[in-house]
């Protein structure tokens, strides 16, 4: 089993910065894939960011040359740093964890924008 613990969201006003981190535990394979996820009210569950293990990154066109995606395989954690951010932004952010076909959902943190 894999939890997947997600910290760092908040309420920022446009143009504001924020970091999200996602600690992740248990039986956790060297070939996976960590990434983020959000979803607005009303809005399906979309892809912000992910982070293939052997190095690979790929982002959503929204959020290009904004948010930056990093991980730190040795502490299996990942983390989103979003700059620019704008009211459009807002969105509970979901940690993603895919690994064996299988995948891992945190339980969400709030990102509030504010214009």
């Amino acid at each position: 089993q894999v939890q997947l613990v997600e910290s760092g969201g908040g309420l920022v006003q446009a143009g504001g910065s924020l970091r999200l981190s996602c600690a992740a535990s248990g039986n956790i394979v060297s070939m996976n894939v960590m990434g983020w996820y959000r979803q607005a009210p009303g809005k399906q569950r979309e892809l912000v960011a992910t982070f293939i293990s052997g190095g690979s990154t790929n982002y959503a066109d929204s959020v290009k040359a904004r948010f930056t995606i990093s991980r730190d395989n040795a502490k299996n954690t990942v983390y989103l740093q979003m700059s620019s951010l704008k009211p459009e932004d807002t969105a509970v952010y979901y940690c993603n964890l895919r690994q064996l076909r299988t995948n891992y959902w945190g339980q969400g943190t709030q990102v509030t924008v504010s214009s």
